[in-house]
């Protein structure tokens, strides 16, 4: 994350003692990425974050593989995922590779009953439809439609929904998330020519310092494995933190399409990136403005990534047959375009109400047992007239 936040008390100086008002000392913790290199948080807690009573069990959440060597365009029908009640339970992963888990998850019910970590991977949650509050060791942020939530690892945290029917697209990622290079000076500021800005960003707020003692579950997820961990003491009991590395929020809303004259690349919806794929937003936005333009995308091939796109709403105009929730992969090594009739069917068109996510990796991606069970059969013919 390229802003300084804080939140709470803290010592002047780092790594100096921190008294409580009635005697003792608060407990520093560096929350840090790439060893002491990156971006990192410096936080004070109530009591020593060490504490580990005991281990319950350990088990086994590895994606079980449908299809390991991809080369078919397929489609997964996202909203026939059966909503669960547990938070954990109901994330299905879909497609994955040595870099990313990409998934969907339906959860009924709140995150309250136990904590969660992801030791391995910076998660991304997409809010498709939910609303309610990720509440944080670092604090809460709200969250509605549209909303992407960027978790670091390490992070412990619930999350709380106000509604019942949640549906989330979520990417894991082995490596951390950043906004990209290019619209970013030397120093990490947002350039004027970004389709966002920091004001954009929801930053945690309402930090919650809980003083108590007793049996607090966190299930960790390690190496394909969830550890379910007994803490001694309330994992949301710091005082004050500061630094760089923290959750926070962007409203897909809140990104400002890049338009022009012809037909513009992928590249310039990208809103986040890490050294292994990148994401981008399909927003509202005009079309082009020659006047011998083409709305629809130009035919590509796929030559050095998978592209896997999230249809979230409205009509998106290159592809026939649509609708929210659906997932597609268009695989490396063959090229994919507009659906048969899109591209002369965009002509005239003057904007679009589309809105979708769409993760591109550089590594191919593997088909989960669960996508298979959302597939639709017949996507990979979807080009033939």
């Amino acid at each position: 994350m390229p802003l300084y936040h804080k939140l709470g008390d803290f010592p002047q100086k780092r790594h100096t003692q921190f008294e409580k008002p009635n005697g003792g000392f608060y407990y520093e913790q560096l929350f840090g990425t790439e060893g002491f290199h990156g971006h990192s948080s410096l936080s004070y807690h109530v009591h020593r974050p060490t504490q580990v009573k005991e281990i319950l069990k350990s088990y086994s959440v590895e994606p079980k593989i449908a299809i390991g060597k991809n080369i078919k365009s397929l489609l997964f029908k996202g909203f026939e995922l059966k909503p669960e009640n547990d938070f954990l339970d109901s994330r299905k992963p879909m497609l994955v590779n040595k870099d990313c888990i990409i998934g969907l998850a339906a959860p009924k019910e709140s995150l309250r009953n136990y904590f969660y970590k992801n030791a391995d991977a910076d998660e991304m949650l997409f809010i498709h439809k939910g609303k309610g509050k990720l509440r944080t060791m670092l604090g809460n942020i709200p969250f509605e439609y549209g909303d992407y939530l960027i978790i670091p690892r390490g992070i412990i945290y619930q999350i709380e929904f106000e509604t019942e029917e949640n549906r989330l697209f979520y990417v894991e990622s082995y490596s951390p998330f950043y906004t990209p290079k290019r619209y970013k000076n030397q120093s990490g500021q947002h350039l004027e020519h970004s389709p966002f800005c920091e004001r954009d960003f929801i930053l945690p707020n309402e930090l919650e310092t809980h003083d108590e003692k007793g049996d607090f579950l966190i299930k960790i997820k390690k190496e394909g494995m969830i550890h379910e961990v007994v803490y001694a003491t309330h994992p949301f009991d710091v005082v004050g933190w500061d630094g760089y590395n923290f959750p926070y929020g962007f409203s897909i809303h809140n990104f400002e399409p890049i338009t022009g004259r012809v037909h513009q690349p992928p590249p310039v919806h990208q809103t986040f990136e890490t050294a292994t794929f990148v994401v981008c937003s399909f927003c509202p936005r005009l079309y082009d403005y020659h006047p011998k333009a083409i709305p629809a995308p130009y035919n590509h091939s796929n030559i050095d990534s998978d592209e896997v796109l999230y249809y979230v709403d409205g009509d998106f105009m290159s592809r026939n047959n649509i609708e929210q929730g659906h997932i597609t992969l268009h695989p490396k090594g063959i090229p994919h375009g507009p659906a048969p009739g899109a591209m002369e069917r965009s002509i005239g068109h003057k904007e679009t109400q589309e809105l979708a996510v769409m993760v591109d990796t550089f590594r191919p991606l593997m088909v989960t047992e669960e996508a298979m069970g959302l597939d639709d059969g017949q996507y990979y013919k979807s080009w033939t007239e």
